[in-house]
C-alpha cells in the first residue's frame, strides 16, 4: 500500500481549505459532511461558496494564501489552479506536520481524498493512490449497487445492541457468530421494511439461542478453484470469510488466502513431492481438533476437494470425530486449466469421454492400466504428472498410440503465469526442460485444437480486474467489528 487508509474524525476542527471555485466547492461539501469548521482562503470566491458563508462553521478569508492561514488548523486541502500555489500551501503544510491535500497532485499531498460511500455511520472509501481518481469513482458506483441504502439503520440497530450481546456472548468467536446469523437471515430486510419492533424479536430470539446453547465447532472443506480467485464459487467465499482458522496448501494462490477475514489465523500445511511438511494424518488430526476447541475451520483445497484433493480422507476423520463438516464443491484443474488453454476435453469429432488420472507415482512407479488408456478417443487429463511425463508418453506409445497422437503441459492454468507447452506424445517430454509445477498434462486429439480457441493467452481482457462479492465480505466485517 502506498497510503495507509484511515477515517479522521474533523468533528468541529477547523480545516483549512485554500480556493474558492468549483474544485473547492466539492472539498468544501465533503468538508461539511465530516462536521468540519472550515477556513476558506482564496482571493475571490464563487456564488455558490460565498452562499455557504456563515461566519461559524465556514469563514472566509479574502487573501491570497500566507502560512498563517494554518494556525490552529488540523486538516488543509488545496484545491486551486495554481500550481505555484498548490507546492507553497502543501510545503508549509508539510513544515508544521499537518495532513495536507493537494486536488489532481499526488506528489504534493501526505493524505488523499477517496471516492466515498456515504451509508452513515457507515462509510466505504476507495482510493487509487491517486493514480485513477475516475477508476475510483468508478469502483465505487459498483459499490454502491450491492450497499442498501438502509444498511446505515442496520449499523445503528446493531450498535446499539452491542453491550446486550457482549453480555450474554462473553467469547468473541461466539459474538461474531452471533452476528453472522443475524446479517445472513430475515433481520436485515425486516428492518429495511421498517418493522422495527419485528426486527427487535428476531433479535432477541436469536441471542437467547445463542447464549442457551454452547458453542459447537465444525470444518468447512472447500474447493479453491484451479488458481485464479475469481473461479472460485460464491458458496466458497462466503464459507471462508466465516472462518475462525484457514487450512491451505501449496496450491491455493495467496490471492486467496487474503479473501479471508482479517483476523483468521492462518496455517500452512503444504505439500510438494517429496516433502510434505505436514503429513495427511496429522492434516486430519488438526482439523478434528482445531472443530473440537470450538473452531471454525475452512479446509483450502485447490481445484475440487473431492478430486485427488484427499478430502475424502479428511471427511472420513471428521465423521468418525462428530465433527459437523460441509464439502464446497471447487472448479477442478482439469476443467479450469483446459478452458484458458482453448482444449475442450471433450468434443464430438475428437473425445466422447474424458478421465481424470493420478500421475503421482509411488516408489517411483506408476501402476496403471495402459492397454486400457491406450485405445484413443477419449482425452486423457493426468494430475501432478510433471515427472512422470517421459514415462507416461512412452507407456502410451508402447501400449498402442502412435507416437504423433497430440498431449500438452498446462503450467499454473488460468492465472497471469500460465503456459501451454503443446506437441505429441515422442516430442512434449522434451518441452518440459524448464516446466514448472502445478502443472497438468492433457493427451488426445483435443489437444489440436489449442492453436485455434487458445482464447486466454494474448489476450488484453483475460486478466480483467477481480472485484469479488462485495457484499457478504462487507457485512462479515460489519460483524467482526460489532
Amino acid at each position: 500500500m502506498r497510503y495507509l487508509p484511515i477515517f479522521l474524525d474533523v468533528q468541529q476542527k477547523t480545516c483549512l481549505l485554500v480556493g474558492a471555485g468549483e474544485v473547492a466547492a466539492r472539498k468544501l461539501a465533503l468538508l461539511k459532511s465530516a462536521g468540519a469548521t472550515v477556513r476558506l482562503v482564496s482571493p475571490e470566491c464563487s456564488e455558490e461558496i460565498r452562499a455557504q458563508i456563515d461566519g461559524a462553521r465556514i469563514s472566509y478569508i479574502q487573501s491570497a494564501f500566507e502560512p498563517q492561514h494554518l494556525d490552529g488548523c488540523g486538516l488543509v486541502i488545496s484545491a486551486t489552479d495554481d500550481e505555484a500555489v498548490n507546492a507553497a500551501v502543501a510545503a508549509a503544510a508539510q513544515a508544521r506536520h499537518i495532513p495536507v491535500n493537494v486536488v489532481d497532485s499526488p506528489a504534493l499531498c501526505s493524505f488523499i481524498v477517496p471516492a466515498i460511500i456515504d451509508r452513515d455511520p457507515i462509510t466505504v472509501a476507495v482510493s487509487s493512490a491517486g493514480k485513477s481518481p475516475v477508476l475510483a469513482r468508478w469502483i465505487r458506483a459498483k459499490i454502491e449497487t450491492l450497499l442498501p441504502h438502509s444498511i446505515g439503520k442496520l449499523a445503528a440497530f446493531m450498535g446499539a445492541r452491542r453491550a446486550a450481546v457482549q453480555a450474554a456472548l462473553p467469547q468473541v468467536g461466539d459474538r461474531r457468530l452471533f452476528w453472522e446469523k443475524i446479517l445472513t437471515g430475515l433481520l436485515p430486510s425486516t428492518l429495511a421494511r421498517g418493522k422495527t419492533d419485528e426486527a427487535d424479536r428476531l433479535f432477541e430470539q436469536t441471542l437467547q439461542k445463542d447464549a442457551a446453547t454452547p458453542t459447537q465447532g465444525r470444518v468447512y472443506l472447500i474447493g479453491a478453484g484451479p488458481g485464479e480467485p475469481d473461479l472460485m464459487t460464491f458458496r466458497a467465499l462466503q464459507r471462508l470469510q466465516e472462518a475462525d482458522v484457514v487450512i491451505y496448501d501449496r496450491l491455493v494462490a495467496p490471492a486467496i488466502v487474503d479473501l479471508a477475514r482479517r483476523d483468521a489465523e492462518r496455517r500452512y500445511v503444504g505439500k510438494c513431492r517429496e516433502a510434505h511438511s505436514v503429513p495427511q494424518e496429522q492434516i486430519s488430526q488438526l482439523l478434528v481438533e482445531l472443530a473440537q476447541q470450538g473452531k471454525v475451520v475452512a479446509r483450502l483445497k485447490g481445484g475440487d476437494p473431492f478430486i485427488f484433493g484427499r478430502g475424502g480422507e479428511e471427511i472420513q476423520a471428521l465423521a468418525t470425530a462428530g465433527i459437523p463438516y460441509e464439502v464446497v464443491p471447487g472448479i477442478t484443474a482439469a476443467s479450469g486449466c483446459a478452458s484458458y488453454a482453448g482444449i475442450p476435453l471433450t468434443h464430438r469429432d475428437y473425445a466422447q469421454s474424458v478421465r481424470f488420472i493420478t500421475g503421482h507415482t509411488k516408489d517411483g512407479k506408476l501402476s496403471l492400466d495402459w492397454a486400457h488408456l491406450a485405445h484413443g478417443r477419449e482425452t486423457l487429463v493426468f494430475y501432478m504428472g510433471l515427472t512422470a511425463t517421459a514415462e507416461i508418453c512412452s507407456q502410451l506409445q508402447a501400449h498402442g498410440l502412435p507416437a504423433d497422437y497430440p498431449a500438452a503441459l498446462v503450467e499454473h492454468g488460468t492465472t497471469a503465469r500460465q503456459r501451454v507447452l503443446r506437441g505429441t506424445l515422442a516430442t512434449l517430454p522434451a518441452l518440459l526442460a524448464d516446466a514448472q509445477s502445478p502443472s497438468l498434462l492433457i493427451v488426445g486429439e483435443v489437444v489440436q485444437l489449442h492453436d485455434s480457441l487458445a482464447w486466454f493467452e494474448g489476450h488484453s481482457d483475460a486478466d480483467a480486474a477481480f472485484l469479488p462479492p462485495i457484499e457478504h465480505r462487507a457485512l462479515c466485517d460489519l460483524a467482526t467489528a460489532a
